[in-house]
């Protein structure tokens, strides 16, 4: 018998059915969107073999619910940048990136619902710019992060740093140029963030 605060078991059966453990019932992608809503924590394992496959069932819901009609949150540069980092050097970093700028998204959700709140009864333009605003320091600060944790793996010293060592192979100098060419990326994002504001 499982504890009551541990995580309910959705087993995934060849026939492609999930069935919640916990309820004792056939489930469907949809039921364990509103799971994820309610906050209610589960994993899906695979019926035969017991693997943990939840990562791809969530990633599975991701993909239908963006196929829904008025339902795309993932703008189509996010998933082009997103894609273009599979196999980079910066992979690593990524997941850490996405969940702690979720996490504070996540913190500011309420606030940001109270701002909402607040805005009606002002004109629309008002109502627009309140929102817009947290919304664009939000995107500020979760730059800063990105970027501070870029100095923190950067491997390579600073620009006018006095280093005996001799001339780095080539390869060290293709990575120091993508380094580069994503600092300026950053800076770019920076800007444009800046004129929004």
């Amino acid at each position: 018998m499982a504890a009551k605060d541990d995580p309910i078991v959705i087993k995934k059966y060849a026939n492609r059915r999930l069935y919640n453990t916990g309820t004792s019932t056939y489930v469907t992608l949809e039921d364990l969107a509103e799971m994820v809503k309610k906050g209610e924590e589960f994993t899906v394992q695979d019926a035969k073999t017991g693997d943990d496959i939840t990562h791809p069932v969530l990633t599975q819901i991701i993909f239908e619910l963006e196929n829904k009609d008025g339902q795309n949150m993932l703008p189509i540069p996010f998933l082009r940048q997103l894609i273009a980092f599979y196999g980079d050097q910066m992979q690593m970093i990524v997941p850490s990136f996405l969940e702690q700028s979720m996490i504070a998204f996540t913190k500011e959700q309420e606030r940001f619902r109270e701002q909402m709140k607040g805005a009606f009864g002002k004109t629309p333009i008002d109502m627009m710019k309140t929102p817009m605003k947290a919304l664009e320091e939000q995107t500020r600060r979760n730059v800063e992060m990105f970027q501070n944790a870029m100095r923190m793996f950067t491997p390579f010293p600073p620009a006018g740093t006095n280093s005996a060592a001799p001339a780095e192979p080539t390869k060290k100098e293709e990575k120091s140029d993508d380094l580069q060419e994503l600092k300026a990326q950053i800076a770019a994002m920076q800007r444009k963030l800046d004129t929004m504001s």
